[in-house]
């Protein structure tokens, strides 16, 4: 369990350290602000695509196997990150990073339930690697903050290689080996045609669409690069025409089509999401280029917002096992809508306090929010479906989380000045109002899916 613990904060503690990093980044880079972003979405998009390819291929050769690689990849990116002569090179390596750390969640959950030999759940363990990614997310731009004040950007990458290191040994000591009967030699041939079966065209018209359109959203802001819009739409056709005909597609369409409560879900996933790390990623840029701050006192001030959320939730749990996910989401949707707003009073001489305090405000609803979203998912899906509606919501995160980068390129084009902190704040006090309408008109018990 250790090593699978250590796996786990990973993915959370290098995308929440790369936060307090981006500005000291671009300027090593002779970049952007709206370009130094691409490294958080292209660690969001190479997990929105890494993560269900990663699952799968754990299920084929073994999970410990490809539990082990991932930590080997996060490993060398971790070491080559700093040798990047480029920023395009630095960009590639974080790509690969968000491959090595996609694995760690599916193949930590197949390790788990191949070790558990009862018919119920693990509550303790799955409560483990919940915590672990909450506390590392919180901590991560207070780590990355400490160490960029030590030793300069790259050590936020190189902080992977100890870690790495001591998860394989772990792995190595305490994990038993993948079973011969299920992952040897002997079934080599059942893995060729399973691995025939991965829809590897639907992933790549996927990350052509995303990526293509994120670059021309991106350069909305300077020279707007149309050619990206054109080689986005044929790419979107393309990927709902194969999607909807596949035998098992990258992305379950039909199942959207089939159930569109789930398509609320997944909007408002995406939404809350684009709030969240708006604020996350974007007040960072702003603390350290208008206010001159640290990145370890960024690091500090960011905790309330990444931190509360933990202590939120179960408050958020008791709410929703009283009233069901409704009042919790009218909450969550609030509290989001206030917070955002509060920001429009953000200026040069804004006390400390202050943003601690909003910084708490932005915070409690992510407990509110993910928790609430999770129990409208779980009533609206087929039981038979759950895993495939499990994996979409994922990818919603993701997506929500790419197009804040977006919208903090385009309001900070210029510089992270506090008119374009006042120009995102209404960005999301938009998005918060619409979340908030929808959780007051959403019916006040979603149906319970037939599980049959």
């Amino acid at each position: 369990m250790g090593s699978v613990l250590v796996g786990t904060l990973l993915n959370p503690l290098n995308s929440s350290m790369i936060a307090v990093a981006l500005l000291s980044l671009g300027r090593s880079f002779g970049v952007s602000i709206a370009t130094a972003t691409w490294l958080v979405s292209g660690f969001y998009l190479g997990g929105a695509i890494g993560m269900p390819l990663m699952g799968r291929l754990a299920d084929l050769f073994g999970p410990r196997r490809i539990f082990s690689l991932g930590l080997v990849l996060v490993g060398l990116t971790g070491a080559a990150a700093p040798l990047a002569p480029s920023f395009g090179w630095l960009l590639a390596i974080r790509v690969a990073q968000a491959f090595g750390t996609a694995t760690a969640y599916p193949a930590g959950l197949a390790i788990m339930r191949a070790q558990d030999r009862r018919d119920r759940p693990p509550v303790a363990a799955l409560g483990a690697l919940a915590v672990a990614a909450s506390v590392s997310a919180a901590l991560g731009p207070i780590l990355g903050g400490s160490l960029i004040a030590l030793a300069g950007w790259p050590a936020i990458f190189l902080v992977n290689v100890p870690i790495t290191a001591l998860g394989l040994v772990l792995t190595r000591v305490w994990l038993p080996p993948d079973p011969a009967e299920r992952y040897g030699s002997g079934v080599a041939s059942e893995r060729r045609g399973a691995l025939r079966s991965l829809d590897i065209p639907g992933v790549v018209l996927f990350s052509v669409f995303l990526t293509s359109l994120l670059g021309f959203l991106l350069s909305l802001s300077g020279r707007r690069l149309w050619q990206l819009l054109i080689l986005a739409v044929p790419a979107a056709i393309l990927l709902l025409w194969r999607e909807r005909r596949v035998g098992a597609p990258f992305l379950d369409l039909r199942l959207l089509a089939a159930n569109r409560s789930l398509v609320g879900v997944y909007v408002q996933f995406a939404a809350v999401n684009l709030v969240f790390y708006s604020v996350f990623f974007g007040l960072p840029l702003w603390l350290e280029e208008t206010r001159r701050l640290a990145p370890e006192t960024v690091g500090l001030i960011l905790l309330p917002v990444a931190g509360v959320g933990v202590l939120a939730t179960p408050v958020a749990g008791r709410l929703i096992a009283r009233s069901g996910p409704r009042p919790a989401l009218i909450a969550g949707a609030s509290l989001l809508l206030g917070g955002s707003l509060l920001l429009l009073f953000f200026g040069p001489s804004t006390p400390l306090a202050v943003l601690l305090l909003v910084g708490a405000v932005l915070g409690v609803p992510n407990g509110f929010n993910n928790l609430g979203l999770q129990a409208v998912l779980y009533r609206a899906a087929p039981a038979a479906q759950i895993g495939a509606a499990g994996g979409l919501f994922q990818t919603f995160r993701y997506l929500g989380a790419t197009l804040s980068t977006v919208t903090i390129g385009l309001v900070f084009g210029s510089g992270a000045s506090s008119e374009g902190l006042h120009t995102l704040a209404l960005v999301i006090a938009a998005v918060s109002l619409l979340l908030v309408l929808t959780s007051v008109w959403a019916r006040r018990e979603p149906a319970v899916a037939q599980r049959d």
